[in-house]
């Protein structure tokens, strides 16, 4: 078992949470925390709440840097409209979760692998920055000479998940294209979302 995998396992198992919705996370077989002997749960304080909504949010889109994420943030604040509603629009946007979301990978960690490697095209140019900002209208596809990795084919084959309606995937050709941003109640979270909380926690 990789780091990596260990440890996206403690994040699921910290948090009580089947993050990813995965069928081998350990938390569908054990509520206690990671460690030998478990966590003692107390009720969590008003900042534990906030707290653990922000690390909640901030992990499912492959545990992105503190700094990165609190950038993304500041960026919702500043935009018109609703902070919280933004803040979920500015994550979905980043390529890898694009990635993620169309199937072409089984993972959020797989995705930013992914495109860090190389194999994503997005408007027929190669792209290789897992936070780049996905715009309406964008086509992001697979290069031809990746196609046909076993990786890409079982997660497009996994009954797992669905692509959601803000995204259009042709599977024919591997493209898939980014129609418009969505908003809290159009992302398909395993697990309930709440970034209010985070706009509180950031608010303080």
């Amino acid at each position: 078992m990789t780091k990596r995998l260990q440890s996206k396992y403690k994040i699921n198992r910290r948090l009580g949470q089947n993050l990813w919705g995965r069928p081998k996370s350990p938390v569908n077989r054990r509520e206690h925390g990671p460690g030998q002997h478990g966590q003692r749960r107390r009720k969590p304080s008003d900042y534990g709440v906030q707290l653990a909504a922000k690390q909640q949010l901030r992990f499912y889109y492959g545990n992105i840097t503190e700094r990165q994420f609190k950038n993304i943030y500041q960026e919702a604040v500043r935009r018109r409209g609703d902070t919280s509603e933004n803040l979920i629009g500015l994550l979905e946007r980043r390529l890898d979760a694009v990635v993620y979301r169309l199937k072409f990978v089984p993972t959020v960690f797989a995705a930013r692998q992914f495109v860090n490697h190389g194999h994503i095209r997005v408007n027929g140019k190669r792209v290789n920055i897992p936070s780049y900002r996905v715009q309406e209208g964008d086509k992001i596809s697979i290069k031809d000479a990746s196609k046909q990795l076993v990786i890409v084919l079982e997660a497009l084959d996994s009954p797992e998940r669905d692509i959601p309606e803000y995204l259009e995937l042709d599977t024919s050709k591997m493209e898939g294209t980014f129609l418009r941003t969505p908003q809290l109640s159009d992302v398909p979270y395993p697990v309930r979302m709440e970034p209010n909380l985070v706009v509180e926690y950031y608010s303080r």
